[in-house]
């Protein structure tokens, strides 16, 4: 059915009701001895919520992923005090209180671990042993490159920066976000091509190694705040510890995986699949956690373990895979996280010395990095562009990167300041919006030629 227009009208009052509720009371005021606790959360959730599925609703409309509209939500929410206040005169903290409340953080971060846990499931392991060298070898190009290149420009724009900072950058642009090329190769109706097997393969991969890069990296400032002296034997054991942790969780867990669901099978409750789906998700979230890595690496790997075959005894009583039954979960957490990112871009950030610089040449190096890494594809008569292109957007995992950056502490310090943070979400922000437009022109473009040649 076609969706009726948004009238201008409507879209007034909407930003009206917005403006008005930023009037609200911040969380610091209770109200009242009475007041339930739970009150101001359920509030701000309905805020959240409702504003970005409005987000991604005008991000639809204009051909953009819905994940970047929930993106700019949350900017708009973060900064609607500069505007507020330089018309009425009236300071409002509401949505300050809102981005630093522990309670909504701690549904965000449960988002992440969620949403990697959708990733993984939209994977398995065979098919990443499937996709072939090619597959491997853009990937390899499109960690090695951007993180070099990351690491150089860092040094290069902050040079009073530390050395974590600039690692974390060059991390951080080694991510592509599986989801939005996924999602724009289906709605292109060009998912069977050999270019998109190849750029969806190389983007698990990618990920992969971007989570191995970002586990290295906490390790690294982990023993930084210990006080101990960084040798490249910590570097070594770190990423051992890493690579161990995936190829250990995948190993035990394929083999844990059928006995645990035939378990599940003999038990008559409702919905057992996603207890123990979730269960395990959660276990190995807390497993890498414990050994020194990112919660986000245990979701993942818990993914990519949890195949159909593996329940197909309760997929037929319950009529639905766990991939389906955690769609719910993710529609509810996963945007808070978006939102809340957003809230946390400081544009008055922009104003200081060298962010907007940092921000353009973070864009640029994040395409030109993802470019090449298209040569790696092998094979005659491949169209080496689109399947660059098609490495671009970083999305929601060069958020989920970042915001990992924005809570590490050194020594007392931000690892990723508020400036640092905002200069990347506005590469992540442009990264994503340039990839669909341009990856459909390009494939166009191959089709054009390959139509030429026959």
């Amino acid at each position: 059915m076609r969706q009726a227009p948004v009238r201008p009208k409507t879209l007034v009052r909407l930003a009206g009701l917005a403006v008005g509720t930023a009037m609200l009371p911040s969380f610091a005021s209770e109200g009242g001895g009475h007041d339930d606790p739970s009150a101001s959360i359920a509030l701000a959730l309905a805020l959240i919520l409702v504003l970005a599925k409005l987000g991604g609703d005008v991000a639809s409309r204009f051909k953009q992923p819905a994940v970047l509209g929930e993106l700019l939500v949350g900017v708009v929410l973060g900064n609607l005090s500069l505007v507020v206040e330089a018309v009425s005169g009236t300071p409002f903290t509401y949505f300050a209180a809102l981005g630093a409340n522990t309670h909504i953080d701690m549904l965000a971060r449960l988002g992440v671990i969620i949403l990697l846990f959708e990733v993984g499931l939209e994977s398995t392991v065979g098919q990443m042993m499937k996709v072939g060298l090619s597959a491997l070898l853009v990937a390899t190009l499109g960690v090695v490159t951007p993180f070099a290149a990351g690491w150089l420009v860092s040094m290069w724009l902050l040079p009073t920066h530390s050395v974590y900072v600039h690692v974390f950058i060059g991390a951080t642009l080694t991510a592509t976000s599986v989801g939005i090329t996924a999602r724009v190769l289906q709605d292109l109706g060009k998912s069977q091509l050999t270019e998109s097997r190849i750029v969806l393969g190389a983007a698990v991969i990618d990920d992969v190694m971007g989570l191995v890069i970002l586990a290295v990296v906490t390790g690294i400032i982990g023993a930084a705040n210990e006080g101990t002296t960084l040798a490249l034997s910590d570097i070594a054991f770190t990423l051992f510890k890493a690579v161990g942790f995936l190829v250990g969780s995948l190993v035990v867990g394929r083999w844990l995986s059928p006995r645990m669901f035939h378990v599940a099978s003999l038990l008559k409750a409702r919905m057992v699949l996603l207890a123990f789906g979730l269960g395990f998700c959660f276990l190995l979230a807390w497993l890498a956690n414990f050994i020194g890595l990112a919660p986000i690496v245990g979701a993942f790997a818990a993914g990519l373990i949890l195949e159909d075959v593996h329940y197909q005894d309760i997929k037929d009583r319950d009529q639905h895979t766990l991939e389906e039954l955690i769609h719910p979960i993710s529609y509810f957490l996963v945007p808070i996280f978006f939102v809340l990112m957003g809230m946390r871009t400081d544009l008055k950030a922009f104003a200081a010395p060298g962010v907007l610089s940092l921000a353009g040449v973070l864009v640029v190096v994040a395409i030109v990095g993802k470019l090449v890494a298209g040569l790696g594809a092998l094979g005659p008569g491949l169209d080496r562009l689109s399947i660059g292109i098609g490495m671009v957007p970083r999305g929601e995992v060069g958020l989920i990167f970042a915001s990992i950056g924005a809570g590490l502490m050194v020594k007392g310090e931000k690892v990723v300041d508020a400036s640092v943070f905002s200069a990347v979400v506005v590469m992540v922000i442009v990264t994503t919006m340039v990839t669909p437009p341009f990856l459909k022109w390009s494939l166009a473009r191959g089709e054009k030629r390959r139509a030429r040649a026959s």
